[in-house]
Order: structure tokens, then sequence, then C-alpha cells
């Protein structure tokens, strides 16, 4: 199978544990069969390859979800980056457009398209894989996958059948209905919309030629951002009379919220956290290096991380949106393929930060113009080179990094490094990255 996952969106509805570099799919909560915590893009990966151990994937993605993915995954998948958010028809089209051109996949190979998020078992992947088949077979231009309703949502679009076969033409598409009109849906055999559909390759180049003005996958990287943004719902589906939708009846959970997502983590509590024999259907998740003692607490969530503390009624916290919005505070946690960094604290003119980097990784070499640095190694043993020199380090060294010296950390085993910021203008943006033999 060839599976693009659409991995997007600042995850502001698991506040405060997802932000705009660490979205909800890199959160570590469900367990893998290693006992280990494991995230869904993680667990994604894991039943796609235990579907179809020779699946290519390639996950569409923006800049800054980019290293987080090679924390997690390695450089097991490809990562086509988006230069900036353009909604989803723009990203599959630079996603087809990197098969085609980058990794020559051919016109009449199927893609399938999926987000990265669902909760699901390994059927789900399996109907996947069904796709493929399907599109094999040619009956029709795009084939979807909806997922059989429990019970009628506003909180989805719907799919209309021609009929309740397991594969049927699609009738129309309908926008996210109130209560009453998801339940006369129902009765006509409508599927949830999950984001999943399959097409060959070829097909879907056409469509992006015709829309999009490009040359190759690398103009249209170049030129993304004269892009316009629309969905592909919108460019694509809406405007295509050759469409069927497979049934998927397994298990499926949309887990975009804390209410969701208590429903399937591994863990009521996962942290430092002691919850009293009165608390009745209550999940605490807890990053912090402090205890939180919950006492009484019913139907809620609890939430902590650097970003902030989030407590809130479960059926509450769907609604947490427009109100993070109003929240501005800076990131103070990220996974970097060689690691991660937490802030541990800041003021006007310094910022102190744990940073921890896994054996065998390095930092990319750069420079700040408008800051010092000074790393103090607290364990492990590494690597730095600064301004060309390279020097061996260790637990106890401290290294200074005057403003605008080029710099970069090799783990040799796994290190944790103080790294403390001084200057009147810190900020993420102040970094130049080199080329280690210039």
């Amino acid at each position: 199978m060839n599976i693009i996952l659409l991995s997007g969106g600042s995850g502001k509805r698991l506040w405060p544990l997802s932000n705009d570099v660490r979205s909800k799919q890199f959160i570590r909560l469900f367990r893998a069969p290693d006992g280990n915590y494991e995230s869904m893009v993680q667990r994604v990966y894991r039943q796609i390859t235990r579907v179809d151990k020779d699946a290519t994937l390639t996950i569409a993605t923006s800049k800054t979800q980019v290293s987080a993915i090679h924390n997690q995954l390695g450089d097991q998948v490809s990562v086509c980056v988006e230069p900036m958010r353009r909604d989803t028809f723009p990203a599959v089209a630079l996603s087809c457009a990197y098969l085609h051109d980058e990794m020559g996949v051919g016109d009449d190979e199927a893609v399938i398209v999926c987000p990265v998020d669902p909760y699901v078992d390994d059927s789900y992947y399996e109907a996947v894989a069904k796709l493929e088949k399907l599109v094999k077979d040619g009956a029709a231009a795009i084939t979807l996958m909806g997922i059989e309703p429990t019970y009628p949502s506003d909180k989805y679009g719907y799919i209309i059948p021609e009929n309740k076969a397991s594969v049927s033409p699609v009738s129309e598409f309908k926008e996210k209905p109130d209560t009453a009109t998801a339940a006369e849906y129902l009765k006509k055999g409508a599927l949830w919309n999950a984001g999943v559909f399959a097409f060959r390759l070829g097909y879907m180049m056409k469509r992006a030629h015709e829309l999009l003005s490009f040359k190759d996958y690398r103009d249209l990287y170049e030129h993304y951002a004269d892009c316009s943004k629309i969905s592909f719902d919108y460019a694509v589906l809406e405007k295509e009379p050759s469409i069927q939708v497979l049934r998927y009846a397994g298990e499926w959970k949309d887990v975009g919220t804390w209410n969701m997502m208590s429903e399937v983590m591994a863990d009521k509590v996962k942290g430092n956290a002691l919850l009293d024999e009165t608390c009745e259907n209550t999940n605490v998740v807890n990053e912090l290096d402090i205890p939180i003692l919950v006492m009484g607490a019913k139907n809620m969530v609890i939430a902590a991380s650097g970003d902030g503390i989030l407590i809130s009624d479960k059926e509450r916290s769907g609604y947490m949106k427009p109100l993070v919005e109003k929240i501005s505070t800076d990131v103070r946690y990220a996974e970097k393929s060689w690691g991660d960094y937490k802030v541990i604290d800041a003021g006007p003119d310094f910022l102190t930060v744990k940073v921890t980097l896994k054996a065998g990784t390095h930092m990319s070499y750069h420079s700040h113009e408008f800051r010092d640095e000074i790393w103090t190694v607290l364990s492990g043993t590494g690597r730095t080179i600064v301004d060309g020199v390279e020097r061996r380090v260790r637990q106890g060294d401290v290294i200074q990094l005057p403003a605008g010296s080029r710099h970069m950390m090799t783990a040799d085993t796994p290190m944790v490094v103080l790294e403390s910021q001084l200057g009147d203008k810190i900020t993420v943006k102040d970094k130049q990255k080199f080329d280690l033999n210039d």
C-alpha cells in the first residue's frame, strides 16, 4: 500500500499537553505491546505495518512537526513537508507530487489518504487495505471509507450512499447536521465521513495540475504559498461524479477532545498524581515534577504540563478551543529529532532549559545572534564542536557559547544538559544553521 498520513493541526482541544509544536498525535497516552507508552502516530504506524509490513508510508505535515515525527518514528517513514498550511487539497496534491516525482510511484498505483489520529483496531487498516483493491478494480475514480454511525452525531459530516451494500456508489455529502437531521440520515444508511479516500496516483496528479499551476513537486513546493486554501472535499469530492464508499463497522473513535481521549487512554492516571477513594470517572495526566492530589472529583479531566494546567468537567472540555486561543504562551516543551527540551524557568533576559539527547544523535550546527548560551552537562558523555573545534565532554563540564559562535553537541551516551540562555532578545527565531564543513 502507498499511504499518505495527514498530520496537521495544533491540537488546542488537548491543551495543555498539545501546542503548536506538539499536536495531539504525539502525546504518549497509549500502551504499546512492550508495556511502554506510545503516541497516536506510533500506534498508527505499528498497526499499519502489522497489517502490511511492506506498506509505504508518507506523512504530510508542517515544518513544526518534523522533529517530533523523527523523534518517535526515526527514519522509518518518509515525510512530505508543507512550507505552510494551505488546507487538505494542497497538502494531498503536494504529497502526491512527492510520491510521483521524488519516490517514483507510478500513475496506476493506488494511493490511500488517511488522517493520522483516529483510535481504531487492526480491522480498520484491514479495511484500508481493501481500498487498494477497489481502486485497482476501477469501478470509481475515488473510493472512500465511511464509518457505520453508532449514534446520530452532530460532530461529523455524512456520506449518503445510494444503497446499504458493503460497497456502494455515493449519492451525496452532507455537512455536520443537527442531531434530528443526523437521525434522518442514519435511516438512509448514511456513514460518518472519516476523511479516508483512495485513488490512482495518475488521477490525482491530473486533478492537481487542473487546479494548481506547477510543473513538478519541487516547483509546487517553491510556490506553495501561492496555493489557495481549499479542502479536498470541496476541491475534488463535491465535483467528482464517480465516487464509491466502503462501509466500515469496526471500532473507530475520534479522540480530538479530552472527553474522548479519556475513554481510550491506557491509564486513568499518568504521572505523579493521587486520587482519593471518592473520585469517580476522573482522569489525570501530570507532566510536571510536582505531585497533584485530587479529592472528590467526578467526571473530571485534569492535565498539567509546562504550558499550563487544565481542570475541567469532561463534557465541557470539548468546548475549550476558543478559550485556549486566548492564552498566549511560548512553547515550553518540544520533541526534537535528537531528543527533547523543557523550559524550566524564564525571565526578561534569561531562559533555562533542560535538554535531553538520545545516544548517537546530534544537534544541528548553528549559531545565535542575540544571545549567549552556557551548557552544563548533568549526565552522560558526548562531544561538542564550537567554531570548528571539537571537545569531549562529560558530567560536570561547562561550555561557554558566546553570541555568534557556531556550535553543536553529539551524544555518545544518553545525555542531560542544562542550557542557560542569556540576552534581551531571546527567541526561537534567533537561530542560523550551517553545514559542518563550511
